[in-house]
């Protein structure tokens, strides 16, 4: 169907140019048959002067007979006196009245024009050559008569326009063919190319063919293609790292949400096996822990999807110094070290600022050997915000693991069975939403989270 269509287009296309050409060729012959005929009045009427001038010849030396033989190929002659009688002619014209009197007009020698439906020559025109002589009883006339020049001059001229008109108008059809047909040749690669990046189901690192050695908007469409399809390959491959992403982000849930619910089922069935034995208090408070714990997930799992959605946050400034001393009042297990500097102030919502930072401290404090540093600063535009730990620390390769959802290494495993796998991950995201970033950094001794958020401006 694609090539039915380039055909059409450049058969149209070269049909168009055809009939331009043929109609320029109809104008331009219009114009050059009637300079030729121009040109060939003027000589026919030169020469049908010059044989009249012979018969003025005759009348200057009185030897003008009765009976004008008509020179050349002359259709006649009539030689008319100062009183308007016809008092020579040629054979042709013998007994024939005056066959006009409209030219020569007064003042002119001499006088051209065509003619037609005189007298003698009914439904046909003429050119007649018109001479004054001027004699001693007044001005006679003399006029010749010859055939006019058709509208075609000849039919050689015609035909030679005809032949000519054909030979451009076919010559314009196969150029303009040809011209399409190779210009439309890298269109077709590319719906070739464009079909098999279809039948393969996304591309697979298809490009389209680039022309070479040409500038044109081909090659700019081709360009622009390749660029789109660059766009369209990353854009599937985010997706698919999304949608990967969202399997094992829904697996993850799955298995968290199912170990405390499994944990609370066995409690339940172990407790009612043995009913006697069992110290419901004891029990009850078991549930209660497993219950928090899954309370927990679920809190984080509906604080992500807001993130994730793009929830309207509250925005107004927020001083991290008077946050960070309001969120460490609590007691804590470890020994909670505060470095602030005032006046370190951004634009955000206080909810979920007091969130990450409530988040980095739990981590730190499940990591923490005996103490836990907090500090705030600006440098430059920016408000930093560390929390350090004097734990294990974290390996260099495993600094952006920790921030995947629900994911948490061995030894955090074997040291809090409590952890959702969800903190720093919401963590990270508050800062994303703030503008800012979090990031692990080197540090001495334990771990140092580090948050870099913009300063309020004005």
């Amino acid at each position: 169907m694609i090539r039915c269509l380039g055909r059409s287009l450049r058969t149209r296309l070269a049909l168009l140019a055809s009939i331009a050409m043929l109609l320029l060729n109809v104008v331009v012959g219009a114009f050059a048959l009637y300079g030729i005929r121009n040109e060939v009045l003027g000589i026919r009427a030169q020469d049908t002067a010059g044989r009249a001038l012979r018969v003025l010849l005759m009348i200057k030396r009185d030897r003008l007979p009765k009976t004008v033989v008509t020179p050349g190929e002359l259709d006649g002659i009539q030689v008319v006196d100062s009183a308007g009688r016809v008092v020579s002619s040629s054979p042709s014209l013998i007994g024939e009245p005056r066959q006009t009197s409209a030219i020569p007009k007064e003042n002119q020698a001499n006088d051209v024009a065509q003619l037609c439906d005189l007298p003698a020559f009914p439904e046909s025109c003429k050119i007649v050559v018109a001479l004054r002589a001027y004699q001693p009883d007044g001005v006679w006339t003399v006029y010749a008569f010859d055939d006019a020049v058709p509208w075609y001059v000849s039919p050689q001229v015609i035909i030679f326009e005809v032949v000519v008109a054909a030979l451009l108008t076919a010559l314009t059809w196969l150029g303009v063919s040809r011209v399409v047909a190779r210009t439309l040749a890298p269109v077709g690669s590319m719906t070739r190319r464009l079909a098999e990046i279809t039948e393969d189901g996304g591309g697979g690192g298809l490009r389209l063919p680039v022309p070479e050695n040409v500038d044109d908007e081909i090659r700019t469409l081709a360009e622009t293609g390749n660029q789109t399809l660059e766009r369209l390959e990353a854009a599937m491959r985010k997706q698919e790292a999304a949608m990967e992403q969202q399997r094992r982000f829904a697996s993850d849930a799955s298995h968290d949400l199912r170990s405390p619910i499994t944990a609370m089922r066995a409690q339940v069935e172990d407790a009612l096996l043995h009913p006697e034995d069992v110290d419901w208090r004891e029990t009850g408070n078991a549930l209660l822990v497993t219950l928090d714990r899954f309370q927990g997930i679920v809190a984080d799992l509906l604080t992500l999807t807001k993130l994730d959605a793009g929830a309207p946050r509250l925005r107004e400034p927020v001083e991290l110094g008077e946050l960070i001393a309001a969120e460490t009042l609590r007691r804590r297990t470890k020994n909670v070290v505060t470095r602030l500097e005032p006046e370190v102030v951004v634009i955000g919502d206080r909810l979920q600022l007091a969130r990450l930072l409530t988040n980095l401290l739990d981590n730190a404090e499940r990591h923490a050997e005996s103490q836990i540093t907090v500090s705030v600063r600006h440098v430059g535009v920016e408000a930093v915000l560390e929390v350090r730990d004097d734990g294990a620390g974290i390996a260099p390769e495993h600094r952006e693991t920790v921030f995947q959802r629900f994911t948490r290494l061995d030894a955090s495993r074997s040291r809090d069975a409590g952890g959702t796998g969800l903190g720093l991950p919401i963590a990270r995201e508050i800062a994303r939403t703030h503008g800012g970033t979090l990031t692990i950094e080197d540090s001495d001794a334990g771990a140092r989270f580090v948050v870099r958020l913009p300063l309020r401006t004005s």
